[in-house]
């Protein structure tokens, strides 16, 4: 059977449907284009489907059970508490269909047309879309390419039912006794983190001298590992994995660290190095779309790409590989597409941790702002001096808000504590708006609520703190 023969024509096609591909297709329906969105696997892309929602769904399973056995400081104790993890998987997976359905629904709803297959550069205007039974060719004025990205794999520890990525890490069908996690990442403590909580005796081994490679700053990144101790996880710093001997029930990692060789054993090994653009199969070549080393597409600030009538977002630009970084810049290019002069500005990006304590950080950090030689003020204030956080027993933290010294300016912010991913937001405002640290000081916040610790760094950058001495 021949398909394909007359080419299907749409204003702006979009590859992949994640939290980049869906946003940019609404998008740009809303501001009249006739949108064609392709999708080789899930509507929702690795976030919704394998990535941010399944983890913070298992995360907060942990908790519950963690609560549920540790609570006796409150005066409540429970006999026999147990994890029927079959169960903890079928709620995970009914909070996937939920916002998978959701964006199906969204997208029917702006009158997007939904394709499945693989998407193939043919000319500058031309894509061709195949699946397993059929191609079909459609013309377009503009594409944006949303792909994303996968795990990296490591040559002396290939995928398999043992040796697992952070999607074989989300469906384990049973809880392991034992666990190896290679790359002390952000994705590596999140899970980390939950199966410690889980009960699980896990070992995270880092190549870099503390968790986070530095992304966040020394104190930040201590009092997760200090955490992580707590629950019984062994954290092991310089480390370099040198390999993996599968067994039917289990692995043995090698690795090197100290000037020694050592072995460790264990159910899995989740290997979390870091994740590679998908941009190597969409026939970039045959457009002369530019690509780095990397397999990073060089953009401009409106996610144009050297090929005018094609842009990139998301996991295959440069930049942090955040979903919500993916959505801002959908919403530029489907704007620049219909003529706009919106512009990319990430300094009000945030990027969190969902680890105990959370860690967030916006803006500049307080070495960044001081290595380009801005006068600031790092104002601090400690979660213990917070009565909210008092009654939650999460008094592990604190806030560090940058203002520039001359006005007032917010310029950034760091939060490591409880609820850091929800209170980052103001911070976030605060930056785009151009907001300075009387005018946070100066708004009136509810009481007792952890938000009063922004207010109350910003008191501390003023000078004027009241619930901490000067």
């Amino acid at each position: 059977m021949v398909v394909g023969d007359f080419p299907i024509e749409t204003d702006t096609i979009v590859i992949g449907a994640g939290p980049g591909g869906y946003v940019a297709a609404i998008r740009a329906a809303q501001l009249g284009q006739k949108v064609t969105i392709v999708e080789k696997g899930e509507l929702g892309g690795v976030c919704l489907n394998v990535g941010c929602i399944p983890s913070k769904a298992l995360i907060a399973a942990s908790h519950r059970y963690e609560t549920a056995k540790e609570s006796a400081e409150f005066g409540i104790t429970a006999e026999n508490v147990t994890v029927d993890f079959s169960k903890v998987q079928e709620w995970k997976g009914s909070v996937v269909n939920k916002l998978t359905g959701g964006v199906g629904g969204l997208l029917k709803g702006n009158k997007v047309d939904i394709v499945k297959g693989e998407a193939y550069f043919v000319d500058a205007n031309t894509l061709r879309v195949m699946d397993d039974n059929s191609a079909q060719t459609y013309t377009f004025k503009n594409a944006i390419i949303a792909t994303g990205s996968r795990p990296i794999e490591i040559p002396t520890f290939k995928f398999s039912n043992r040796v697992i990525n952070s999607t074989g890490a989300l469906n384990l069908p049973e809880l392991p006794k034992k666990l190896v996690v290679i790359g002390g990442g952000v994705i590596g403590v999140e899970l980390g983190t939950a199966y410690a909580n889980f009960g699980t005796e896990v070992t995270v081994l880092e190549g870099s001298a503390e968790l986070f490679a530095g992304a966040f700053e020394k104190q930040m990144s201590n009092l997760v590992a200090r955490t992580l101790k707590n629950k019984g996880a062994e954290i092991v710093t310089n480390a370099l994995a040198k390999g993996v001997e599968e067994k039917e029930d289990g692995v043995v990692v090698t690795y090197e660290a100290k000037g020694e060789t050592k072995t460790i054993e264990a159910d899995y090994v989740l290997v979390t190095v870091g994740r590679r653009p998908n941009t190597d199969e969409l026939g970039l070549e045959q457009v002369g779309v530019e690509v780095t080393d990397r397999g990073v597409i060089k953009t401009d600030k409106q996610c144009r790409t050297n090929v005018s009538s094609i842009y990139a977002i998301g996991d295959i630009v440069e930049g942090p590989q955040l979903a919500h970084k993916a959505s801002y810049e959908a919403k530029i290019a489907a704007e620049a597409i219909s003529g706009h002069t919106s512009e990319i500005d990430y300094l009000g990006i945030p990027a969190v941790v969902f680890s105990e304590p959370e860690l967030a950080t916006v803006g500049y950090t307080e070495k960044q702002a001081k290595d380009e030689g801005l006068d600031i003020i790092a104002a601090k204030f400690p979660f213990a001096a917070n009565g909210r956080a008092l009654s939650l027993n999460s008094t592990d933290g604190f806030m560090k808000l940058i203002t520039r010294k001359e006005d007032g300016l917010v310029i950034g912010a760091q939060i490591a504590g409880a609820s850091a991913s929800d209170m980052i937001s103001e911070l976030g405002l605060a930056i785009e708006a151009g907001m300075t640290a009387e005018d946070i000081a100066m708004t009136i916040h509810a009481h007792p609520t952890l938000g009063e610790i922004t207010m109350e760094a910003a008191e501390v950058a003023l000078g004027t703190p009241i619930h901490i001495v000067k």
